[in-house]
């Protein structure tokens, strides 16, 4: 015979402790799945982040690098043949028409990218000293919209004359 303690030792759990269990099973389960999306959304909106700051590098970089007679055209796939002619006309991400900042804009894969051309004086771009390039770049987060804008400055090679 067995005796009464070792019995009560090997029950096992009853019907309310099983319940209990799930409960607070299911309550970090929820809790974890809850982390994991939040982790999810930030590391989305970092990488939205880090390919804006790539793109209006990479505008501005290529602004600097081509020559001055074309800095108002962009090749954008490298073929050769210019896609985009910058405008002052007051449209497409332009802020005012006339006022000699010359702008370009592209959206891709959530970024819009605008970038302009401001010469130092009114009139033609060969009568500039420098000008001053600018990239925006803007992208859609759950809190709003950020942007990312970066400028420099690039002087006229062929400028004679006075700033």
């Amino acid at each position: 015979m067995t005796s009464p303690v070792l019995l009560a030792s090997t029950r096992g759990a009853s019907y309310s402790e099983v319940l209990v269990a799930m409960a607070l099973t299911l309550t970090g389960l929820m809790g974890a799945m809850g982390a994991l999306q939040a982790a999810g959304r930030t590391i989305g909106e970092g990488i939205l982040a880090t390919r804006a700051l790539a793109a209006a590098e990479s505008r501005i970089e290529a602004k600097r690098s081509v020559r001055w007679e074309h800095l108002l055209t962009d090749d954008l796939d490298h073929d050769g043949v210019p896609e985009v002619l910058m405008h002052d006309d007051g449209a497409g991400g332009d802020l005012a028409a006339g006022d000699g900042t010359y702008t370009a804009s592209r959206e891709r894969d959530g970024i819009l990218l605008t970038w302009t051309v401001g010469p130092n004086r009114a009139g033609r771009l060969s009568d500039s000293g420098y000008v001053i390039l600018e990239a925006r770049a803007s992208y859609a987060t759950n809190g709003g919209v950020r942007e990312v804008r970066l400028a420099t400055l690039r002087a006229n090679p062929m400028f004679a004359g006075s700033y």
